[in-house]
């Protein structure tokens, strides 16, 4: 009997050790909105899933009792939307290809003004996030091959812009971004970091209060125009995580998922070979110090409770590009046509 117990001692302490989850990880998912629009880009906002996708829409859904939808158009223009931030007041969004149009959307009245327009060829906005009081985006470079990374902040009715991108290394021919779910952005309270693929796949890293950029190679798959870093997720000022694969193959599932602890300096491969395939959105749970994540692809729910070592496909549910955390159990999934929410049961 004691020897029977030592084993079983041994082996949980193995299991823990190596981050192995003897639990079961299972998710209920309900159906939100179904739609003949495309969706990238969702905040959740107090009890609210808000979007902004394909035929200039932009939308909420009011969960927190009973399901209310709120939908508009904020352009004439067949605009297609993969971009969304927030401040205290308004929303905003910018729409790919060009010309780029800047909306701010008023949260009280839903009411929507160009504050910006970018009528240059190459324009082609990839993500948007907001940070301490400002908000940053980056596009596909222009002609001369320097990163188009720009900051902006509304004073009063007055849009000011800042391209900060001046001071950065030049890309790499083949070397791009993209605009699958609003997430190949991250920052912390010291960095911005941003996500390229391509012929390149690279992480560029910015120190805010030095004005400085970096930029690191890492080994994820790339070299083909479809491959690459989709999506990334920080924890912290050093532990982050990458998603991504070739979304021309989308069963190949080497090379497609890296962590890294020293603020993307360096990155490991983790699951190479032994996960679900191309991956467009991740997102670390809250409150587990980057231990438990989730992540979607076109064809799955995929998650992981060791740091991203290994991973669990959750679900095959189809077309959904990105995800965002209600809270440590609860998400919202969108993608094409659909917002679902989603319920962790352990």
């Amino acid at each position: 009997m004691y020897i029977v117990s030592l084993m079983r001692k041994l082996l949980l302490f193995f299991l823990m050790y190596f981050g192995i989850s003897v639990f079961s990880q299972k998710i209920m998912l309900e159906p939100l909105l179904q739609d003949e629009i495309s969706i990238r880009a969702i905040l959740v906002d107090e009890g609210k899933i808000i979007y902004s996708s394909t035929n200039s829409t932009f939308g909420i859904l009011d969960y927190s009792q009973t399901i209310h939808q709120k939908k508009i158009k904020i352009s004439d223009k067949k605009l297609q939307f993969r971009t969304l931030a927030q401040d205290r007041s308004n929303y905003y969004t910018i729409n790919i290809e060009q010309p780029a149009y800047f909306f701010k959307i008023d949260k009280k009245t839903l009411e929507s003004v160009v504050v910006f327009t970018d009528f240059q060829e190459k324009s082609f906005y990839d993500a948007l996030i907001y940070d301490a009081g400002k908000f940053y985006t980056f596009s596909d470079p222009e002609k001369d091959g320097k990163l188009k990374f720009i900051s902006f902040q509304m004073g009063d009715d007055n849009f000011q812009l800042e391209n900060i991108g001046n001071n950065a290394p030049k890309m790499i021919d083949g070397e791009a971004a993209f605009a699958a779910s609003n997430t190949n952005i991250a920052f912390s309270s010291k960095y911005i970091w941003l996500a390229t693929g391509g012929q390149v796949s690279r992480i560029w890293r910015y120190q805010k209060n030095k004005n400085k950029w970096e930029v690191f190679s890492t080994p994820f798959v790339q070299g083909k125009s479809s491959q690459g870093m989709y999506s990334i997720d920080f924890l912290d000022n050093n532990f982050g995580v990458a998603v991504g694969g070739d979304y021309t193959n989308q069963a190949a599932n080497e090379n497609n998922i890296a962590i890294t602890k020293n603020g993307g300096k360096t990155w490991k491969i983790v699951a190479s070979g032994k996960n679900e395939g191309y991956m467009t959105c991740v997102k670390i749970r809250p409150n587990t110090n980057g231990r438990e994540m989730i992540a979607v692809g076109d064809n799955h729910i995929s998650y992981s409770k060791n740091f991203g070592n290994s991973w669990t496909k959750l679900s095959d549910e189809k077309g959904l590009y990105v995800c965002e955390w209600i809270d440590e159990n609860t998400l919202a999934f969108a993608g094409k046509g659909k917002i679902l929410k989603g319920k962790l049961i352990e």
